[in-house]
C-alpha cells in the first residue's frame, strides 16, 4: 500500500470511527475545549501509528484503546491525585460504543440503500426537508404543491423509510 492509499485509509476509518471515539472522550472528560484537545491528540496519534493498525480487526475498537489512554494521561497531567473515572469504568465505556458503533453503521448503511431506493420526487423532498432546512411551506412553493401535502408526502417517506430500515437489518441479523 502506498502512501496515498494508507493515507486514504486511514481518513476513512478514522471518519467512520469519529463519532464513537468523540463519543467517548466528551462523556470521559467535562471540559468542552480539553475533550476537543483530547480527541485532536487521538487523531494524530492514531494517524502516526496507522501501520501497527491489524485490518483483520475493528478500527474502533482499536482506537478506542488509544483513546483511553489519552484520557488517563489528561487526568494524570491534571496532576490530579486520581483519575475521576476508574479504568474499569473507562473500559466499560468504551466497550459499550464499540458494541453501539457496530449497530449504527449497519443502520446508517440500511438507510443509505434505503435512499437510493427512493423515486427521485421522494429523495428530493427529504433533501429540501433535512438538508437545505426548509419548511413545509417552502417546499410546497418550491414543487408547486401545497404545504399540507407536503407534510403528508413527507410523512409517507419517513415511514417508508423506516420500513426499509427494519427490513434490512431483520434480513441481516435473522
Amino acid at each position: 500500500m502506498n502512501e496515498n492509499q494508507r493515507r486514504e485509509e486511514f481518513t476513512h476509518r478514522w471518519l467512520e470511527a469519529e463519532p464513537s471515539i468523540s463519543a467517548y472522550v466528551f462523556a470521559s472528560i467535562t471540559g468542552f475545549h480539553d475533550a476537543e484537545d483530547v480527541v485532536q491528540r487521538i487523531a494524530q496519534e492514531l494517524a502516526r501509528r496507522f501501520d501497527e493498525f491489524d485490518s483483520g480487526r475493528p478500527f474502533v475498537g482499536w482506537a478506542l484503546w488509544i483513546a483511553k489512554s489519552r484520557v488517563i494521561d489528561y487526568y494524570r497531567a491534571q496532576g490530579r491525585s486520581r483519575v475521576v473515572f476508574s479504568d474499569e469504568l473507562l473500559g466499560q465505556l468504551a466497550d459499550t460504543i464499540v458494541n453501539q458503533s457496530d449497530g449504527r453503521s449497519q443502520r446508517r448503511e440500511a438507510l443509505e440503500a434505503c435512499l437510493e431506493e427512493l423515486p427521485p420526487r421522494s429523495r428530493r423532498l427529504l433533501d429540501l426537508q433535512y438538508v437545505e432546512e426548509r419548511s413545509a411551506a417552502e417546499i410546497a412553493q418550491e414543487t408547486g404543491s401545497t404545504s399540507g401535502s407536503v407534510r403528508v408526502l413527507l410523512s409517507r417517506v419517513r415511514t417508508a423509510l423506516a420500513s426499509c430500515i427494519e427490513r434490512r437489518l431483520a434480513l441481516e441479523n435473522p
